[in-house]
């Protein structure tokens, strides 16, 4: 019976640092440090490359759709109002969507909603891995001018929040 409850007492023992441990780590992870934005490179609908390296010292969002999402559809709209909102040499927006999406679906809704922002396929997932393997969407960076990602949105943004980061990032420009 001793070795029953010394077992018991080990396993809860262990099984609570194990927990400690992993709360330490995601509150460093979301606290302690400062995350850059990948080295990446998006080639665009119109053929252009554009890199993260030359949007320094510019506010953006990189956005994680798809066609195929109900949240990415319904939130378009605001994301479009967003653009507009803070449209300039300051503000950039990529639309990146997903290397499931097919090619014809994103040129066609592109068109058709007439999306003012820039438009990227990931045809082959490599940005959606080196954004740390986006997977969810729609997923949403808000990156500040020194190339920091100041938050990653999972989901629906909080279009007031968001609206409030831009405007402090930008803030920060001059």
């Amino acid at each position: 019976m001793a070795n029953v409850r010394r077992f018991r007492f080990s396993v809860g023992g262990t099984l609570a640092a194990l927990v400690i441990a992993v709360l330490a780590a995601t509150a460093y992870m979301t606290f302690g440090r400062t995350e850059t934005v990948p080295d990446a490179t998006f080639t665009l609908m119109s053929g252009q490359k554009l890199t993260t390296a030359e949007l320094r010292g510019k506010v953006y969002l990189v956005h994680f759709w798809a066609t195929s999402c109900a949240t990415c559809i319904k939130e378009m709209p605001q994301m479009i109002q967003t653009y507009n909102r803070f449209r300039g040499e300051h503000f950039d927006f990529i639309a990146v969507a997903m290397s499931y999406d097919p090619p014809r679906y994103v040129t066609n809704y592109t068109e058709a909603h007439h999306l003012p922002f820039r438009v990227v396929m990931d045809t082959d997932g490599s940005l959606a891995r080196q954004f740390h393997n986006v997977q969810l969407t729609p997923t949403t960076y808000v990156i500040d001018g020194k190339g920091r990602i100041l938050k990653r949105i999972l989901g629906e943004a909080d279009f007031h929040e968001l609206h409030r980061m831009i405007e402090d990032a930008l803030s920060q420009l001059t």
